[in-house]
């Protein structure tokens, strides 16, 4: 499977920059990010709370094929530009990762093209090395053709 999602990991880091390439418009791309009913869809994942603001929060929760919890996410928006960027953090409930900070930068190519940029920080290279030993690249990778599927459809 090509990995049309870019995750460039720099050695001895403690960040991450992600890019993907969409065909979409960015006012699309920005909603797919802001709109819990899409994000359920291409995340496969429950929004049990989500409010796309400035000082906002949310709460994910993903559960496996018998009801049970197998995944809970949760952080605080600290920005909130509509079709520009988001900044919030990101806490995967019961795992050693900690906290990390997301940039996430929409950025329209053309009227029907976007891109976005993700710039995730980790609270050390260790921690984010930790992240890197799982499909990670191949996961968020499949996450996006979800998204480029789901949200194309909403053209």
């Amino acid at each position: 499977m090509e990995l049309k999602t870019q995750v460039i990991a720099g050695e001895g880091r403690q960040d991450l920059m992600i890019t993907r390439e969409f065909d979409l418009p960015v006012k699309l791309l920005f909603k797919a990010h802001a709109d819990p009913g899409i994000i359920e869809q291409w995340m496969g994942t429950k929004v049990l709370k989500l409010e796309s603001k400035k000082q906002g929060s949310y709460q994910f929760e993903t559960s496996d094929g018998k009801g049970n919890m197998a995944f809970r996410a949760n952080g605080v928006i600290h920005d909130f530009i509509p079709e520009s960027k988001i900044t919030r953090t990101f806490e995967m409930e019961g795992t050693p990762f900690g906290v990390q900070l997301e940039i996430y930068e929409f950025e329209q190519l053309g009227d029907n093209t976007s891109r976005l940029n993700l710039h995730v920080i980790y609270e050390s290279a260790e921690k984010r090395n930790q992240v890197l030993k799982l499909p990670f690249a191949q996961g968020i990778n499949m996450a996006h053709n979800r998204l480029q599927d789901i949200a194309g459809k909403l053209k």
